[in-house]
């Protein structure tokens, strides 16, 4: 490394850095107090000086690297370390030159046996590809070896009804699942960023909800400011009468990490299926069937580009095809 400093980005001290062929780094420092930021410069730096002595072998000590860099940045972890509690068995003790096609075919084979999804295996290996893409980048490796993944499945199908809505409500006993419950349902928001929301983002006066946060940088997953809706809001005057921490979805005063295990309770006892993501899914679809135009349910969704959302949402729409289906009449 030929030299460190201070710097700002997005409101956070964070330290820039040049390696030594000169290429530019930057790491956030997840702070912006002046004397916390030099303490954990000072960190970083033996850190970094550390790893120049020390460099990730195997598999699990890059994934544990790249773990730590995505934390670092105040990016969401918690998939990626799911991800990691299937991973580590088959290839956590690995060098990265030692994996081969066959090691990530048994591993693949042996998910699909044990009755995991297509785009579950594919997930958790894009995850593996991504860790093993950082060790390239932060120079452990030359190459990275090649990590075949099945095909990403097409778009979801399942959704739920309205009633099926209501039975899940009325089956969440958790005032913080409840709550999360509603608010995926009214904004068609991301799980991660309605557990990121903070009530400086709430306004009931003007009945708004911005989901962009500030301190976060945009990535290709983006986020909407959306309308609150009458059952939305009385949910959410209730839910800030009682608040005790600066995050909408608490409990015991702090911020909830996951929800997946309450929906998915709930759903259990509503005697339906669903998870985090299908309420979001739920809410376009419904968009969809009322012929709310496909460039609104973008913006709901965060979609810079409506095409997206026409390839999934489009056949939802009570005007699907219709005038195609009109130039077919005899």
């Amino acid at each position: 490394m030929r030299e460190a400093k201070l710097g700002k980005y997005r409101g956070k001290f964070c330290v820039i850095y040049y390696d030594e062929r000169g290429q530019r780094f930057r790491h956030s420092l997840g702070t912006t107090d002046h004397g916390l930021a030099k303490t954990r410069l000072g960190a970083f730096l033996s850190h970094l000086k550390s790893q120049a002595r020390d460099k990730p072998v195997t598999i699990a000590e890059i994934y544990a690297a790249y773990l730590d860099d995505r934390a670092s940045e105040d990016k969401s972890t918690t998939r990626i370390r799911d991800a990691w509690k299937r991973l580590q068995g088959s290839f956590g003790h690995l060098r990265p030159a030692d994996v081969s096609k066959a090691d990530v075919k048994r591993y693949t084979d042996a998910r699909r046996k044990a009755g995991v999804s297509p785009g579950t295996i594919h997930t958790e290996l894009t995850y593996l590809r991504a860790a093993l893409a950082y060790a390239v980048k932060e120079q452990w490796l030359q190459q990275a070896p090649y990590i075949p993944v099945p095909q990403k499945p097409g778009p979801r199908e399942h959704h739920l009804t309205r009633e099926d809505a209501q039975k899940l409500l009325a089956a969440a006993s958790m005032p913080h699942v409840k709550l999360f419950i509603r608010l995926a349902f009214s904004t068609a928001g991301r799980a991660s960023a309605l557990l990121e929301l903070t009530w400086d983002r709430v306004d009931l006066d003007a009945r708004r909800i911005d989901l962009r946060d500030p301190d976060r940088p945009r990535t290709r997953k983006g986020r909407a400011r959306v309308p609150i809706n009458d059952s939305l809001l009385a949910a959410l005057v209730e839910a800030r009468e009682g608040a005790t921490s600066p995050y909408v979805i608490e409990w015991g005063g702090d911020r909830v990490l996951s929800v997946k295990k309450g929906v998915g309770a709930a759903a259990r006892r509503a005697g339906v299926k669903c998870s985090p993501h299908v309420l979001r899914h739920t809410a376009a679809v419904w968009m969809a069937e009322d012929g709310v135009p496909m460039e609104q349910v973008a913006q709901y969704l965060g979609h810079d580009d409506s095409r997206t959302t026409e390839r999934v949402y489009a056949r939802f729409s009570p005007d699907f095809l219709r005038a195609a289906a009109r130039s077919l009449d005899l």
